[in-house]
């Protein structure tokens, strides 16, 4: 390698390292540029229905949304705080029940297998503080609450994330123009339609997830008054929020209802776990593959494993993002690597043998 060749390597690094030190920026970035794709849809729709200026068009969807939120926030939020708070009251009680059931048939399981002279633990809190499995349950109950209060705070993240997506939203033909000039000029053009292509797939991806999400709410809040589980609103509320995050998020969300149905009775506790798991069966095979048959198709082991990469590389902001990193790398690969690079190397690869077959002409 000479010495440009040297030069261009070092300057490649250090631009890899300076974006790995700004991950954090990049990541809030991305997360602007989602939630500016999700506001742009309303915003296209109003433009394309009644002609409206797209600054016009802006104003009036910000309008909505701040009244919706602020509604929300005097409707909903104040009976889902309270609810909230008793659901983290009742838990310790809940466990308490829980490991009682427990303990209730588990000596009696050990005499079956073991036989009476068996030297293991008589009960289940015994074989916790044996095996220290009750420390590593408090500690990952810790990193959960570490991890939601993560998810709450930045104050000043969430400020400059909404910033950025009122300008997103405002005026996103100046960046798309931005970010096609940073390319090589031969690849512009084409550049323009992998962009578009990613835009299509993270609209559609938003759109579907938000319809997942609102029936997944309703169905919750509809199973759960069925059974007579309360509190409802809190319990439909946190089932819709935490589809956002698939896999991790429905788990996470069956929880508290089931801890609350432990303080009535184990088989309205199972019940409460049968409901969920249905309800997570309709949305997986029903409702996700209806409303979201133009997305880009993500295969679950894929989803699960970007999941876990992206929260130990990027934290909790990573673990939310996930998905739509994936979504829009999906498309990156698709487009580029495989359209753009090996497709070419295979076409290549042909004509030469074709040429080399036919011989030199005459």
């Amino acid at each position: 390698m000479g010495f440009g060749q040297w030069l261009g390597l070092l300057a490649l690094l250090a631009a890899l390292l300076l974006l790995w030190s700004l991950k954090e920026v990049l990541l809030m970035l991305f997360s602007a540029i989602v939630l500016a794709l999700a506001l742009n849809l309303p915003v296209r729709a109003i433009q394309r229905r009644w002609g409206w200026r797209r600054s016009w068009a802006v104003v009036a969807v910000l309008l909505v949304l701040s009244v919706v939120v602020a509604v929300s926030s005097v409707v909903l939020v104040p009976p889902f705080v309270k609810e909230f708070r008793e659901l983290i009251e009742v838990l310790p009680q809940a466990m308490d029940n829980l490991l009682q059931l427990i303990d209730a048939n588990y000596r009696a399981v050990i005499l079956n297998i073991y036989g009476s002279d068996s030297d293991l633990p008589n009960s289940l809190a015994e074989l916790f503080r044996a095996t220290d499995v009750g420390s590593a349950l408090e500690r990952g109950l810790q990193g959960l609450l570490d991890l939601a209060g993560n998810l709450g705070g930045g104050v000043l993240r969430v400020v400059f994330v909404a910033a950025l997506v009122v300008m997103l939203t405002a005026q996103p033909e100046p960046y798309r123009t931005l970010a096609i000039r940073l390319a090589p000029s031969f690849y512009r053009r084409r550049l323009q339609v992998v962009l578009s292509h990613c835009d299509s797939a993270l609209g559609n991806w938003v759109v579907g997830l938000l319809i997942s999400s609102f029936c997944v709410a309703v169905l919750a809040g509809i199973g759960l008054a069925l059974l007579g589980v309360q509190p409802v609103v809190a319990n439909a509320l946190l089932a819709g929020l935490l589809n956002v995050i698939p896999n991790i998020g429905p788990t996470i969300s069956t929880i508290f209802p089931v801890s609350v149905a432990l303080l009535d009775s184990p088989w309205r506790a199972l019940g409460v776990v049968v409901l969920y798991l249905g309800i997570q069966n309709v949305e997986s095979y029903l409702i996700t593959p209806f409303v979201m048959h133009k997305q880009v198709k993500l295969l679950p082991g894929l989803a699960l494993l970007s999941q876990f990469v992206f929260a130990v590389l990027l934290g909790p902001l990573g673990l939310l993002m996930a998905l739509p990193l994936v979504v829009v790398a999906q498309v990156l690969v698709r487009e580029v690597l495989i359209h753009d690079v090996m497709d070419h190397w295979l076409l290549g690869g042909a004509a030469g043998a074709a040429t080399a077959k036919e011989g030199p002409e005459d």
